[in-house]
């Protein structure tokens, strides 16, 4: 499927706020409501948007930590930990990459003690490497048109 400048136009108002009515968004971008949604459904079929959130921040439901954590796998463990780590409830993201390394980990904790606990778990599976996250600078940066071009 091709995206034209009014799908871009569509996927900015989307990614900036995924609430807004099909009629607050045609109003912007020249359109009426059916032909928005008509846009959304076939940008859905196609793959192209692929769901929608709701972001929690991780302080206000007690959580204290955001870490990043890799993991180098020990020869053998690469595929059961893969299976395993879908059912780790601290893991909000986790990426498969090259490297020294072959999985990075996005993770919310209650506290030190239980970062303590879930890196227990993870040493089973390889030597892993903790970063705290002291503040996010860039947070759900829209994907945009743009971005396909070299500066």
């Amino acid at each position: 499927m091709q995206i034209d400048e009014l799908n871009w136009a569509i996927l900015t108002r989307l990614q900036e706020n995924a609430r807004y009515s099909f009629a607050e968004i045609g109003r912007e971008i020249g359109l009426s409501s059916p032909a928005v949604a008509e846009r959304v459904k076939k940008m859905e079929d196609a793959g192209i948007i692929k769901g929608y959130k709701t972001q929690i921040s991780y302080h206000q439901t007690g959580h204290q930590l955001k870490a990043i954590i890799t993991l180098r796998a020990f020869m053998g463990r690469l595929k059961p930990f893969l299976e395993k780590v879908k059912e780790f409830k601290e893991v909000s993201n986790c990426y498969r990459i090259t490297g020294n390394e072959n999985i990075i980990m996005e993770v919310v904790l209650r506290d030190q003690a239980h970062l303590e606990e879930f890196i227990d778990k993870l040493i089973t599976y390889g030597e892993t490497k903790t970063h705290i996250v002291l503040s996010q600078v860039v947070e759900f940066a829209p994907i945009n048109k743009n971005a396909t071009k070299l500066s």
